[in-house]
Order: C-alpha cells, then sequence, then structure tokens
C-alpha cells in the first residue's frame, strides 16, 4: 500500500505540473499574432501550411512541439484509466483535454484560435508515449500491486467449519444402530421356499347319469320286439 500511494502520488504531482505548464503554453496570450491565426476545422490544413510556408526548422517547431505536448497524456493516464482498453481510453481522454483546451484559446485567448490540427498532433503524441514507454510501467505497476495485494488461499476459500461433537444421547442411538446393523449381519439367510410341482391337468369331468327319456324309448323298442316275435310264434 505505501509503495502503491508513493507511486500515484508522483504520478499525480506529474500530471498537476504538466496541467500547469500545459496551460503556460496555450492559455498565454499573444496579442502580436491576433490578425494572423484563423480557426482551422479541416484536418490537415494547418499541415500542410507548415509544410509550405514554414521553413524546416520552423514546421518541426509547431509540429514536434505539439506532439511533445501530448506524451505526458500516454506516460501519466494509463495509471488513473483501468486496464481494459487502456489504450483506447487514454486516447479518448487526451483528445477530449485538448479539444476543450482549443475550443477554450479560441473562446477566451486573445491572438490564439482552435486548430483541430493541433488536437491530432497531441493525441498522436499521448499514443507515441503511451507505446514508448507509458504501457510497460503502468503493467509493471499493475502488476506489482495485484501480487503484492492478491488475497492468500486462506483468504480466498474460507475453512469449513468443524462438526460440533455427537452428545450422549446421538452417541446411544449410533451404537444401540450398530450393534442391530451387527446382528442383522450375523443371522443366517432365511431358507428359500421348495418349488411345488405343478398340478396335472384335469379332463374334463363326464357324467355317470343317463337321460331318462333315453331310457324309456329303449324299452318301449324292446317291448315291441318281443310283440313282434309273440305274434310270428303264434302263427
Amino acid at each position: 500500500m505505501l509503495v502503491r500511494g508513493a507511486v500515484l502520488t508522483v504520478v499525480l504531482l506529474g500530471l498537476v505540473a504538466f496541467s500547469v505548464l500545459l496551460a503556460k503554453v496555450t492559455l498565454t496570450p499573444s496579442p502580436a499574432s491576433e490578425d494572423l491565426v484563423t480557426s482551422n476545422l479541416r484536418p490537415g490544413r494547418s499541415l500542410r501550411q507548415y509544410a509550405e510556408d514554414y521553413t524546416f526548422l520552423g514546421a518541426v517547431k509547431q509540429a514536434g512541439g505539439n506532439l511533445l505536448l501530448g506524451v505526458p497524456f500516454g506516460l501519466l493516464l494509463p495509471f488513473f484509466v483501468p486496464r481494459r482498453l487502456r489504450m483506447i481510453r487514454t486516447t479518448l481522454l487526451t483528445a477530449v483535454a485538448m479539444a476543450v483546451v482549443e475550443l477554450v484559446q479560441g473562446a477566451l485567448v486573445a491572438g490564439r484560435a482552435f486548430d483541430i490540427d493541433d488536437v491530432i498532433l497531441n493525441t498522436a503524441g499521448a499514443l507515441l508515449g503511451y507505446f514508448l514507454l507509458g504501457r510497460r510501467i503502468s503493467h509493471r505497476y499493475y502488476v506489482y500491486t495485484d501480487a503484492s495485494g492478491a488475497p492468500g488461499p486462506s483468504a480466498q476459500e474460507p475453512a469449513a467449519d468443524p462438526e460440533p461433537a455427537p452428545g450422549p444421547a446421538a452417541r446411544r442411538t449410533k451404537t444401540a444402530a450398530t450393534k442391530t446393523a451387527r446382528g442383522k449381519a450375523g443371522q443366517p439367510a432365511p431358507p428359500k421356499p421348495a418349488a411345488t410341482a405343478p398340478a396335472k391337468k384335469r379332463g374334463p369331468r363326464t357324467e355317470s347319469t343317463e337321460d331318462p327319456a333315453g331310457a324309456r324309448r329303449g324299452a318301449n323298442a324292446s317291448d315291441s320286439v318281443r310283440s313282434l316275435f309273440g305274434r310270428l310264434r303264434g302263427r
């Protein structure tokens, strides 16, 4: 925590010092240039003017000065922005801050005007500073703080609460259940019932009694035969 606080304090002081320098460079009135400067809303117009109308040293001073003015943003802002999309956030913050500065120049400061090319050069300088040094030092800072501030294994996984010791009643119940289980385990298994032979199928029962009507018809036929034989003998 001490190292982290010290690093953030140094970075914050550097950002404040840079803000004061930026305000002194960009917000200082220049009455001598009041009739010469004009607002520029077309990207690339001032850059062409530097290449055509200025000497080499003058063009390098104008373009290089705007680039160097944005480098501290790429060095200091990564310490205050989230790690996710750090480069994009740094670029957007730089562009917004410099656009506000240019607007204040054009609206309130004599001898200065809004120039979109200055915003572009300042943002390019922030990206240059980020890729040259800001990304490395901010990455090492976050790795160090994450390693030192990461919770240990005991803090990540809380220890399980020990089970309370069973009371006397619970111990007696457990002992009785154990004895019952042992008794059941020692008893021989009951014999299986013998398989019974399947009963034989019986055929359909027949009635032993005769039909009474049939018996009468037989008796009448025998009487007719006897009477016929008696008549033949008489003849």
